[in-house]
């Protein structure tokens, strides 16, 4: 189970404003494409589950995700999650024929085609960029992202932890004293990019 604080942070300058701050605590940035995919009869969505290969930088990575049974309440999200490495070649073979996908030697892949029950191959439901900052904060890794869609860009804080009230005590600590406009996320990047609109 991933236990995360989401907090979405209210425009651009908040973005500028929170990696200014953090900047002394930055680790490293990812440049992220992330990519989604169902059964052609929905057998994933149906059942509150998304399959995802997420591309770093030049393709000098490839994760393939299936999380399921998300939920999000007062900006902590806590999904299933499982996930694996897959050779970033396949995965574009992949993204350019997601039946593919089917034939691909990968424990997550098998868990999809054995549990979800895919009969008829996989689909591309398409996705988004992501700019990913990680900083390591006062014991916590905080991930700021500005991602974007076709239709805008979101800005968000995540941090997964073992202890979320605490960690969302400090990270809203931070942005209130930092006079930083934040709200609580109340969808995952997966639901905003399906429905087509910023919350």
């Amino acid at each position: 189970m991933e236990v995360e604080v989401k907090l979405r942070l209210a425009d651009a300058n908040a973005h500028r404003h929170v990696t200014t701050l953090l900047s002394p605590f930055h680790v490293v940035t990812h440049r992220q494409q992330n990519l989604f995919f169902d059964g052609s009869a929905s057998e994933l969505s149906a059942r509150r589950a998304v399959l995802r290969l997420r591309f770093y930088g030049d393709d000098e990575r490839c994760v393939v995700s299936l999380k399921a049974r998300a939920v999000l309440v007062d900006g902590v999200s806590r999904v299933e999650e499982d996930e694996e490495d897959l050779d970033p070649r396949i995965g574009r073979e992949c993204v350019a024929e997601p039946g593919k996908l089917g034939s691909v030697e990968s424990r997550v892949l098998g868990r999809v085609k054995e549990e979800f029950g895919i009969e008829k191959g996989l689909v591309g439901l398409g996705g988004f960029g992501n700019v990913r900052n990680v900083y390591d904060w006062k014991g916590l890794k905080l991930e700021v992202d500005e991602t974007k869609f076709d239709f805008g860009t979101l800005y968000e804080i995540e941090c997964e932890s073992a202890d979320p009230e605490g960690a969302k005590r400090l990270l809203e600590e931070f942005l209130k004293e930092n006079e930083i406009d934040y709200s609580y996320s109340t969808a995952s990047k997966f639901a905003i990019f399906r429905s087509g609109k910023l919350p």
